[in-house]
């Protein structure tokens, strides 16, 4: 701890010898007894294993970090893989201080790596391992990174950025941002009450005249004096900055503003029940779809070295002031009028701004800072556009504009800039499918770099330009392998050869694990691996076609490992509505037998777009038990990619734009059908489940196909999209005031009355996602209609994502009793 430092780090900490530490893994049991038992199966999951989370890459690329859960207890340990020898040691509590954070930025040389941890900002040198804290607080800090000239170092502190100099220490704020009027400036009366004042008494104008000459003085001091901070930038009070950014020659700051006023309307109130007090309490959660949009965005750009300004204009941007929604306007106001509401009610709640209200969905800063890209989506969810700043002529220059008259994906949208500082990079679903391209600023169009009917996702560009690493499922829809693209040819390159599913988890491990990293010196990755039976586990592979890989964590149970689980096989089955198959999931009995038929049971998976006939881990995995204990038990099982999963490609997705629970409900009857034709499974014989989306999906199922399934449980389910939320609802049914028609064939509680087979509907009370709200309105509208064929299981303490075992438990034996009793009871089982 006593060496000497470079003067860049006075004071700096040396990297211990934590590697003494003991090593970890997963503790082994004697258990795995088939039939595996509902008791097991919703039991705390720690008996499964403990996955590794948020796994990164030491600072000199020889160790990888990675947190994992304590058996029974919601705390993290810390711990380091060696890549060589594989040994895992657990990094002691007092070390912790010496460990670098996963995220962060190097400087252009690569020999620094600057991060936050715990709020506060250091800087690693990668040669030596010594790290430098820069500050000591409690203020959140966050975006550290190097400016351009390697010295300065600049991170976001609540609303502002601060600069540090290596050198000498110093901390300084990049802009002095104030929401309010300039008070040098002169401003006219706006009365004539004010305007007499100064007139009549000459002490107001003394005063005046005073204080301004001393807010010039201080401005001329400022600019005169390099020690005082700069002169304060002041923006007035009609807004409020929502994001800012630097840029690395630390010229530009960037911000983005919505008004001041903007009201997000009133939320949804949701009871707490169970509470230290004893009374309830009611917590505001989000509010209803369309209740008010998103606030519209703006960009400010300042410039420091002048301290000047400029407005980007919107109105540059190509369709801006088009209205893509105006068809559905007209026809909005009709159904409105038909409905009781007043024609001129109707027509004000639809009518269209000038120009379409925007939001930022991301900036990027060339590696010089002379070049600026943001990326832009219209707040009607119908255009993207990535636009490049011209800062001597002031104006936006279009580079890309992608339309979706249905909707823009969430996913698929990054971008960034070649280390050339004149190429961006992007990802589109132009093609159908989402491909990466490359756009020279001054080129008339982009090129496309892969082409072909499979997702690209999560690019990462090698630092001297020559590749991207990138995930695809180019093999088959449900298998990821990471994939070395070169960039002048396109050509793509296969790095893991592992199957199942590779970068980024559909498991979505807690607290932000999953997906891929280079490693510091770009020659190997750092790589999530699952299979449809195990869990995420970390490998290492070599950063080349033809490299080796190599398992690095262990954490799965000897008592899970030992349970023959069903391994789902990946099915096609034809549609008889579209060209393409229905990817799914399909489980059936080891003693399966075409001597008589079986029952069946579909599970339907959440979230709509969302992909589960991958080869991957699930992340429904209390339902893959669930799976393998049904099938044990004489069901064959069904897990469908219905229209409007994700892995498919654009047209896919947006199948069920308009009409949310048709395309599916067409998708999954095939599914049905398919089962019946080519497995023996009895039509009376048939039962349904799921939750969240796959809730909703089993109302539309029962209520959309009534004699289809003899029972079918809604865990969590919408039964009115109008009480879901914004950002989700809107893309795909547009918002309610403009396409109310949407809402109404696509909200479940309206085909309520067809309801003839049994329905069990089970919700956590403080489901802050579907309220539960959702499940009082569809108990009313049952209770009304007089119709008997449901019940209700409500839990006091659960939220969308159970948590207690015991809740998991009572839930699952719940909809076990409901197959066992209307499904398939004892009497209609040829096998008994």
């Amino acid at each position: 701890m006593n060496q000497r430092l470079a003067s860049v780090f006075p004071g700096a900490l040396l990297v211990s010898a934590w590697l003494l530490a003991a090593p970890a893994g997963a503790q082994p049991s004697a258990s795995g007894a088939a039939p595996v038992t509902l008791e097991q199966i919703m039991a705390n999951p720690d008996w499964i294993g403990n996955p590794p989370e948020r796994a990164y890459w030491g600072y000199n690329g020889r160790h990888i970090f990675y947190w994992q859960k304590r058996n029974d207890s919601s705390l993290r340990d810390l711990y380091a893989a060696d890549i060589t020898t594989g040994v895992v040691h657990k990094i002691p509590e007092r070390e912790l201080g010496l460990i670098s954070a996963p995220a962060g930025s190097f400087n252009h040389a690569h020999t620094l790596k600057v991060f936050v941890r715990d709020n506060n900002v250091f800087v690693r040198a990668l040669a030596s391992g010594q790290l430098r804290q820069l500050t000591r607080d409690t203020t959140p800090k966050s975006d550290p990174e190097f400016m351009d000239d390697g010295v300065h170092v600049q991170w976001h502190q609540e609303n502002d950025i601060y600069l540090y100099d290596l050198r000498s220490g110093t901390l300084s704020l990049a802009a002095d941002i104030r929401l309010s009027g300039d008070p040098a400036k002169n401003e006219p009366p706006q009365d004539y009450l004010q305007a007499e004042q100064p007139r009549l008494f000459d002490f107001l104008s003394k005063q005046k005249a005073d204080s301004q000459a001393q807010l010039q003085q201080q401005a001329s001091r400022a600019s005169a004096d390099g020690t005082r901070p700069p002169a304060p930038w002041y923006l007035g009070d009609k807004l409020k900055v929502f994001h800012s950014s630097l840029s690395p020659d630390g010229r530009w700051l960037v911000l983005v503003t919505v008004p001041a006023d903007y009201n997000r309307g009133a939320p949804g109130m949701m009871p707490e029940w169970i509470t230290d007090s004893g009374y309830v309490q009611l917590l505001k959660r989000h509010t209803y779809v369309g209740l008010n949009p998103p606030p519209p965005q703006s960009v400010l750009l300042l410039d420091l070295k002048n301290h000047s300004s400029f407005p980007l204009d919107l109105s540059q941007l190509p369709g801006i002031q088009d209205d893509p929604l105006a068809g559905l306007r007209k026809s909005a106001v009709e159904w409105d009028v038909q409905h009781g509401i007043e024609r001129k009610t109707a027509e004000q709640s639809v009518k269209a701004p000038a120009i379409r209200p925007v939001s930022v969905w991301g900036l990027a800063w060339s590696d010089d800072g002379r070049q600026l890209a943001l990326e832009f989506r219209a707040n009607d969810n119908k255009d993207r556009w990535i636009a490049s700043v011209d800062f001597a002529k002031k104006t936006l220059l279009t580079q890309n504009r992608l339309t979706d008259p249905a909707w823009i994906n969430w996913s698929f949208n990054q971008f960034g800039w070649l280390h050339d500082n004149h190429t961006l990079w992007y990802l589109s679903e132009a093609s159908g499918y989402s491909q990466l391209y490359l756009k020279e600023l001054h080129a008339p169009k982009a090129r496309q770099l892969t082409h072909g009917r499979f997702e690209i996702s999560d690019p990462t560009l090698s630092r001297n330009d020559r590749y991207f690493f990138a995930v695809a499922n180019l093999k088959a829809p449900g298998i990821y392998e990471i994939y070395r693209i070169d960039v002048r040819s396109g050509e793509m390159r296969a790095i893991t050869h592992l199957g199942g599913v590779n970068g980024p988890q559909f498991s979505m491990v807690e607290d932000g694990g999953g997906g891929y990293a280079l490693s510091p010196d770009g020659a190997k990755l750092l790589v999530y691996h699952s299979s449809t039976t195990r869990p995420p586990e970390v490998w290492v592979v070599q950063a080349r076609p033809d490299g080796k890989a190599r398992r690095l964590t262990r954490t799965l149970t000897q008592a899970f490992s030992s349970i023959p689980w069903v391994k789902p096989e990946i099915v096609q089955v034809p549609s008889s509505h579209v060209a393409e198959p229905i990817y799914a999931r399909f489980y059936r009995p080891a003693d399966y037998t075409t001597a008589h038929s079986w029952p069946a049971i579909v599970f339907i998976h959440g979230a709509g777009y969302w992909q589960e006939a991958h080869q991957g881990w699930s992340y429904y995995f209390h339902e893959f038990m669930f799976q393998t204990f049904l099938a044990q038990h004489g069901y064959l099982v069904l897990d469908m990619d219905y229209r409007g999963s994700a892995g498919y490609g654009r047209a896919w997705r947006t199948a069920i734009y308009q009409h949310m629970g048709h395309p599916e409900v067409q998708d999954i009857e095939d599914g049905v059908h398919w089962l019946e034709s080519n497995w023996h499974v009895d039509p009376k014989r048939l039962g349904v489940y799921g939750g969240s989306y796959g809730g909703f999906m089993t109302y539309m199922m029962m209520f959309r196909r009534p004699e289809l399934f003899a029972a079918g449980a809604a865990l969590r389910p919408v039964g009115d999209w109008a009480d879901y939320n914004d950002f989700y609802t809107a893309d795909i049914l547009n918002r309610p005031n403009i396409d109310p028609q949407a809402y109404y064939v696509s909200s479940p509680i309206n085909y309520a009355g067809a309801l003839k087979h049994q329905l069990l509907i089970l919700q956590g009370l403080e489901d802050d996602n579907v309220f539960f709200l959702d499940t009082v309105h569809m108990v009313q509208k049952l209770q009304e209609l007089r119709n008997p064929n449901f019940d209700v299981m409500f839990y006091p303490t659960e939220h969308h994502d159970f948590k207690a075992p015991y809740s998991w438990l009572d839930e699952y034996r719940r909809i076990w009793r409901l197959f066992n009793t209307y499904v398939n009871p004892p009497a209609a089982d040829p096998a008994h």
